[in-house]
């Protein structure tokens, strides 16, 4: 476990990469999109194993999987 003040700054932290991640995708910076949500994907499989939120722990880790697929697809190819 961590203290709710480490948990707050993730986040928030979380939250500063979901809006950058936004606007990534709206002036399409691939492959920005993928490397800045990945992070705030496993930031969120963190925080759900927390507090036991299972809806969220695997939406966020069917995403993170998806993430994690198309950077290894980006440097493959």
């Amino acid at each position: 476990m961590i203290s709710e003040k480490a948990e707050k700054y993730l986040k928030q932290f979380a939250l500063l990469l979901g809006i950058v991640s936004a606007i990534a995708v709206i002036f399409d910076w691939y492959p920005y999109t993928m490397f800045i949500a990945f992070p705030f994907c496993l930031i969120w499989i963190y925080c759900a194993w927390l507090h036991t939120e299972p809806q969220l722990k695997w939406i966020n880790i069917i995403f993170a999987l998806l993430y994690a697929y198309g950077i290894i697809r980006y440097y493959w190819f």
